[in-house]
C-alpha cells in the first residue's frame, strides 16, 4: 500500500513512516503543504495522511483542493486541535478520518486500516490465489499448507499482485506502489524481487502462480 504522509514535524513524520515500513507499506514524505499538495495530486496513494498545521498551504485547503479536483484517496488528518468544531471542519473539508496529537501509533494504524477497508475499496484480510493464502494482518503466506517466510518487501509484491488478481501489472505499476520515492531503485528490482518470490511461492511447487507478460509485465492467477 502506498502512502502519503505530510507532516511539518520530522520527527513525528519519520517515526510514523518508519512504523508503516514496518507494516510492509511503502511510504512517502513531504513536510510542507506545498510540496504535500503537489504530490497528492499528481500521484496515485492508496492513502495520504494530513497535519492540519503545516507552512505554505494548510491541511484544510489541501484537503479541500483534492476533492475538488476529484481525488477520492481516502484522507486521514492529523492535528493538536482536538475539538468538536475543529473535528466537524476537517471531515466537512472531506478528511475521512481524523486523529488527534500525541497518539499510539497502534490506534492509527487500526484507523488507517478501517479506511482502507470501506466498501469502495474492501478487500479482505485473508487472500487466496489458487492454493496460495496471505494474511494482511500478521503476515503469514501457506502454499498448500506450508508456511513459507518472505522478507517484508516480497511480502508488499505479493500483496500487490494478489490485490489485482488475473490482471497484467506493468513493472513501473509495481514500482509505484510498492517502492517510496526515496528507495534506492536498481533498474532490474523488479525483476530480482519476482525472482524471489517464484523462488519460495512456484519452485518448491507443482505449478507456477506467477506469470511473466513479455513486452506488459506480470500477473498472478489461479
Amino acid at each position: 500500500m502506498r502512502t502519503l504522509i505530510v507532516e511539518d514535524e520530522k520527527k513525528i513524520a519519520d517515526l510514523v513512516k518508519k512504523g508503516l515500513e514496518q507494516e510492509t507499506f511503502a511510504v512517502d514524505v513531504a513536510y510542507d503543504g506545498n510540496y504535500g499538495y503537489d504530490l497528492a495530486s499528481t500521484e496515485d496513494y492508496d492513502l495520504v495522511i494530513l497535519d492540519l498545521m503545516l507552512p505554505g498551504m494548510d491541511g484544510l485547503a489541501i484537503c479541500k483542493k483534492l476533492r475538488e479536483s476529484g481525488k477520492t484517496t481516502p484522507i486521514l488528518m492529523l492535528t493538536a486541535r482536538d475539538n468538536i468544531k475543529d473535528k466537524v471542519h476537517g471531515l466537512t473539508t472531506g478528511a475521512d478520518d481524523y486523529l488527534a496529537k500525541p497518539f499510539a501509533f497502534e490506534e492509527l494504524l487500526a484507523r488507517i486500516k478501517a479506511l482502507t477497508r470501506r466498501p469502495k475499496q474492501f478487500l479482505p484480510t485473508v487472500l487466496n490465489v489458487s492454493d496460495l493464502a496471505i494474511n494482511t494482518d500478521t503476515f503469514e503466506v501457506k502454499r498448500g499448507g506450508k508456511e513459507i517466510t518472505l522478507s517484508k518487501k516480497e511480502f508488499a509484491l505479493l500483496s500487490f499482485l494478489i490485490r489485482n488478481k488475473n490482471q497484467i501489472v506493468s513493472k513501473g505499476q509495481i514500482l509505484s506502489k510498492v517502492w517510496d520515492f526515496e528507495s534506492e531503485v536498481l533498474p532490474n528490482i523488479v525483476e530480482v524481487y519476482i525472482g524471489y518470490l517464484r523462488d519460495k511461492i512456484d519452485t518448491p511447487f507443482n505449478r507456477p502462480l506467477i506469470k511473466t507478460v513479455r513486452g506488459f509485465g506480470y500477473k498472478i492467477t489461479d
